[in-house]
């Protein structure tokens, strides 16, 4: 199959709205599992239970490439909410990665200690 879900497919969270992601890749490289899993990081910590991300591999599907007009890869969309935001690379920078798709990341100052 061309486009893999990944098994992080969450239900509303309590914002209550889910947030989708579409990531393309180009094979299964290095790069591409870092693309993969630094966005899953990010989603885990900033939007749990309320993410779907969807990994398009343009190599079996440069249809979709095309109609995404993606230039280069590893690339995340953000499907919704609107509007769209977009982000290349392998992501290492979270915070980076989290301005451009325009979530709040929350650290250990945002958090009351009980």
């Amino acid at each position: 199959m061309s486009i893999s879900q990944s098994p992080r497919e969450a239900h509303a969270g309590a914002s209550g709205g889910t947030y989708h992601f579409r990531l393309f890749i180009a094979g299964e490289s290095p790069r591409s599992s870092r693309a993969i899993s630094n966005l899953t990081l990010l989603c885990e910590r900033a939007i749990p239970d309320a993410h779907k991300i969807e990994v398009i591999d343009v190599l079996e599907r440069p249809d979709l490439a095309e109609a995404a007009s993606v230039l280069a890869t590893p690339m995340v969309m953000r499907m919704q909410p609107l509007p769209q935001r977009r982000a290349v690379g392998d992501f290492n920078d979270l915070p980076r990665l989290a301005a451009a798709i325009d979530l709040h990341v929350p650290d250990s100052r945002d958090e009351t200690a009980p």
